[in-house]
């Protein structure tokens, strides 16, 4: 699999989050291969994008998101679920993509249709926060080239950013059975 270069990542983060559908994620740490196709993402466009981790600066949990990018960011939600982000952009500029949905293709169980529950199925915890993702270990890989429609809507769960919230920030494939909240 030819992994994503940093390139990849140091673009503006819309760009790059659509970008992301159809492509692999790898997880070969704890000795098994995990795999899955990208299938859903959220946008967060740095420190004045009122739903990102960002906008409340610079912190220890969010220092990731600073940049450089190519690299993990890992956050526990609720006490309960990791979810996983790709760092993009410039270092400094705080944006990430959410990965919000895979399908599986190998050594994956359980749900995958929502961030939490990716995290999970791809064995993903705060272990990763800050991980290259240029690494051999845990990548994000080019696909199979395919054609797909993309739907563009709202984030979802992100209510308190005001108009931030209403947004087309979040981006699936179109028809996908893995998708977690299809429109």
């Amino acid at each position: 699999m030819q992994k994503l270069p940093r390139e990849f990542y140091d673009r503006d983060t819309i760009l790059v989050a659509r970008e992301l559908l159809g492509k692999f994620l790898v997880n070969k740490t704890g000795g098994v291969e995990r795999i899955g196709k990208i299938v859903e993402v959220e946008a967060y466009l740095g420190e004045h994008d009122l739903a990102a981790h960002s906008s409340k600066g610079k912190t220890e949990r969010t220092k990731i998101m600073f940049g450089p990018p190519g690299y993990a960011y890992v956050y526990l939600i609720y006490g309960i679920y990791n979810c996983m982000n790709v760092v993009t952009e410039r270092e400094g500029h705080a944006s990430a993509v959410l990965l919000r949905a895979i399908e599986p293709v190998k050594n994956l169980e359980g749900r995958t249709c929502g961030p939490g529950l990716l995290c999970r199925a791809l064995n993903i915890d705060k272990r990763l926060n800050g991980h290259d993702l240029l690494s051999d270990d845990f990548f994000l890989a080019e696909s199979e080239v395919e054609n797909f429609s993309i739907v563009k809507g709202p984030r979802i769960g992100v209510e308190y950013a005001k108009h931030w919230a209403k947004r087309h920030l979040r981006f699936y494939i179109k028809g996908n059975p893995f998708v977690s909240r299809p429109q």
